[in-house]
């Protein structure tokens, strides 16, 4: 890694503990280069603004998310335990880096930026291919039935879970972060839904 890349990945893990802390919104470029005591031209050579850094901090975060993804899917684990996992790594990710969803006040433009919806566009085509190789490696294992359209099938599922997800975070909590019975529910309903579903599947 070059001291540019070292430099470029600091300023983003110094964004990603401020922005988790305070939140998106509540956080200037001032105060990152004030945490990092770098000065402000530094900053901005490298993000030349805060929506430039937000894509930079999404990219880091889903980066590693696939990096895990990707060393777990090597180990040959059959279709169930390979979706359980998945879960259980969404879960510490979630854990983690919730407070990147938040919006405290006035939406924050940048945000709603065109750059950062199209990656997180291309991050659900990519998670909706992984998903469907995996689907598809389980029919080479016979651990499921063949089947019509299995992009439609990894897309039902993803959209199940993040169904989930959302119904888990909304019910009975009237805080911004989800309690740890939420969380708990949350995972819970994943894991159970992902075992109904590859039974729906069997040959």
């Amino acid at each position: 890694m070059t001291e540019t890349d070292k430099k470029r990945e600091l300023i983003i893990e110094g964004a990603i503990k401020r922005f988790i802390h305070y939140g998106i919104n509540k956080t200037t470029m001032n105060e990152i280069a004030e945490d990092l005591s770098v000065s402000k031209p530094s900053l901005y050579y490298y993000f030349p603004d805060k929506t430039s850094l937000i894509l930079g901090v999404v990219e880091k975060v889903f980066n590693d998310y696939y990096d895990l993804l990707n060393k777990d899917h090597k180990s040959g684990s059959d279709l169930q335990s390979m979706l359980l996992n998945i879960i259980e790594i969404k879960h510490r990710f979630f854990l983690r880096y919730y407070m990147l969803h938040l919006s405290y006040g006035n939406p924050d433009s940048s945000l709603s930026s065109a750059e950062l919806k199209s990656y997180l566009e291309k991050t659900v085509e990519k998670n909706r291919k992984f998903h469907q190789r995996l689907f598809e490696q389980a029919i080479l294992n016979k651990e499921i039935a063949p089947q019509d359209n299995i992009s439609k099938i990894a897309e039902l599922y993803l959209s199940s879970q993040s169904g989930l997800t959302s119904l888990c975070i909304m019910h009975g909590n009237k805080e911004l972060f989800p309690g740890k019975k939420e969380l708990k529910l949350m995972k819970e309903k994943q894991i159970n839904l992902s075992k109904i579903f590859i039974k729906g599947l069997k040959i």
